[in-house]
């Protein structure tokens, strides 16, 4: 494949608008486009549903709902109204919530956790002391790309009590403040600083003074449970909803809990180009604080993609990324949960926002459209961003499916070995690991099991390789198949099974398997 500075334009006439229309959509820009795009980006990634909506000077311009809520060939059209899991693009709200705080003076942002949290403890007590509430949302702590993930996500049940108690387990693989690597676990913590400064919890402080207080229809802090009817399902997940009574909050939520409707995140985006403050004039943020979080606090790598958009830096703020864009500035975030893709992105010199939600398991259908739409609007022009990414999509499986056939766990290279059931005793019992808590391994009939007190939903079968090396296969193919993980037991010098470590077979950075250091404790699971 060429550089990406070498992709060629889309073949789309522009169209001129009548100077009466109003609201019009921003210069380069049509409904036809639009419509264009999504459906083409549809059709070759095979995405069930899409949201898409378009604010420009202060109005909404374009909203629209393209295909079906679930995988199932028949379920309700998507409409502007219907509820997507939004992931990341959660983590504006909770940093939206403590720039209220500090507007209120309640705290600042270069304030030390622990003047706040005393409980808060993290591995090294140096930076346990100099932790700073900024420190929590700029992804530079030092801890490694997705530490500490398996505690937030694949069925985990853990509280955020829970989730602090551990903070002082997770490893530091790089120098505090020194380099860039992507972490949900501290806007879990920052949720949880919202909840201690609020004396409510992280879901109702944010349904009341950011979701209910902004008007954002259709959007809220919870699940949705059984009887909201306009609901999207992501690729893989059950369509099925919890009973109201039943539902349990993910613990998750401060980094990727909201759900909402494109007509929802429209309004959000309205608020954010007004300075905080809605179309009717309430102000939910100073315009002083919407200037900090979208400010760049730390500095990023250049994406493969700089050198076709201009691109010259790229940062992150508090819960937003920042990069130029064809001469522009432009403020973005993404978000991937339970099967779904987000993807907010403003060009503030521009007056525009738009967003694109997608109940599909893949980033590149929601980048395909903000990348191409971004550049209509900037440049009047798109390079054909669809066929990048496609062509990208499928090479990167062609060369997925070489490794898993040659060199890949089961391959002639590396084929499974039958292990008899005196074989397999060795490795049944219970470990523990500091910060995941009880795994046991236990025997099935012919086979051997491992499962996760702290995750009821996460048991697999394990498949041996030589070496006292396995492969979990997760129950949940649906689900956890991308997240098959190598399994290592260890011995000491006698022979005795002492301990595990593990590592994703793929590359789900959110699957942190690498950080599990159980230690064998009982022959018994």
């Amino acid at each position: 494949m060429g550089g990406v500075g070498a992709l060629s334009l889309l073949a789309v006439p522009l169209v001129a608008l009548p100077a009466c229309a109003a609201p019009a959509l921003p210069a380069g820009l049509t409904a036809e486009q639009i419509d264009s795009i999504v459906e083409r980006t549809r059709d070759a990634f095979h995405v069930p549903g899409i949201a898409v909506a378009v604010v420009h000077d202060g109005q909404v311009v374009f909203s629209r709902g393209y295909g079906r809520r679930s995988e199932d060939a028949h379920s309700e059209k998507v409409d502007t109204r219907t509820l997507f899991a939004i992931g990341s693009n959660t983590k504006e709200f909770t940093t939206t919530a403590l720039a209220l705080l500090v507007d209120q003076g309640k705290l600042k942002w270069d304030d030390r956790v622990i003047d706040h949290m005393p409980e808060f403890r993290v591995a090294d007590p140096f930076i346990t002391r100099d932790f700073r509430i900024s420190d929590l949302l700029t992804h530079h702590s030092g801890m490694g790309l997705g530490a500490g993930d398996l505690m937030l996500f694949s069925h985990s049940n853990f509280t955020r009590p829970e989730i602090l108690a551990a903070l002082p387990y997770m490893p530091f693989t790089a120098p505090f403040r020194a380099n860039y690597a992507y972490n949900n676990l501290l806007y879990v913590v920052a949720g949880a600083l919202v909840e201690k400064m609020t004396g409510t919890s992280w879901e109702n402080f944010v349904q009341s003074r950011l979701i209910d207080a902004a008007g954002l229809p259709a959007c809220q802090s919870t699940p949705p449970v059984k009887g909201e009817t306009d609901v999207a399902t992501g690729e893989g997940n059950s369509p099925d909803l919890p009973d109201r009574a039943s539902l349990s909050l993910p613990v998750v939520a401060p980094a990727g809990g909201i759900w909402c409707s494109v007509d929802g995140m429209t309004r959000w985006v309205q608020m954010y180009l007004n300075g905080g403050k809605t179309p009717e004039g309430k102000t939910i943020i100073s315009t002083a604080q919407r200037d900090e979080v979208w400010a760049p606090h730390a500095l990023l790598p250049l994406p493969d993609t700089a050198e076709a958009t201009q691109g010259h830096f790229r940062a992150y703020g508090y819960g937003w990324f920042m990069e130029d864009f064809f001469g522009k500035k432009r403020v973005w975030h993404t978000g991937t949960i339970d099967g779904m893709v987000s993807y907010v992105s403003f060009l503030p010199e521009m007056k525009t926002g738009i967003v694109v939600l997608t109940n599909h398991d893949d980033y590149r259908p929601s980048f395909i459209i903000q990348t191409t739409l971004n550049s209509l609007v900037t440049t009047g022009k798109s390079a054909d961003w669809l066929a990048h990414w496609k062509k990208q999509a499928d090479d990167n499986s062609a060369e997925q499916a070489k490794i898993a056939a040659t060199t890949g766990p089961g391959s002639p290279a590396r084929p499974f070995i039958h292990l008899s059931a005196q074989a397999q005793h060795d490795y049944i019992g219970l470990y523990h690991d500091d910060w995941r808590g009880n795994i046991h391994v236990t025997q099935k009939g012919n086979d051997l099991r491992l499962s996760f007190d702290n995750s009821p939903g996460l048991a697999g079968t394990l498949s041996a390789l030589p070496h006292d090396l396995f492969v979990v296969r997760w129950d949940d193919r649906a689900q956890d198949a991308g997240d098959d993980c190598y399994v290592q037991f260890q011995r000491d010098m006698d022979g005795k099974v002492t301990g595990i470590s593990m590592r994703v077979v793929g590359s789900d950075f959110s699957f942190d398997a690498q950080d599990l250091h159980p230690k064998k404790i009982s022959d018994k699971p």
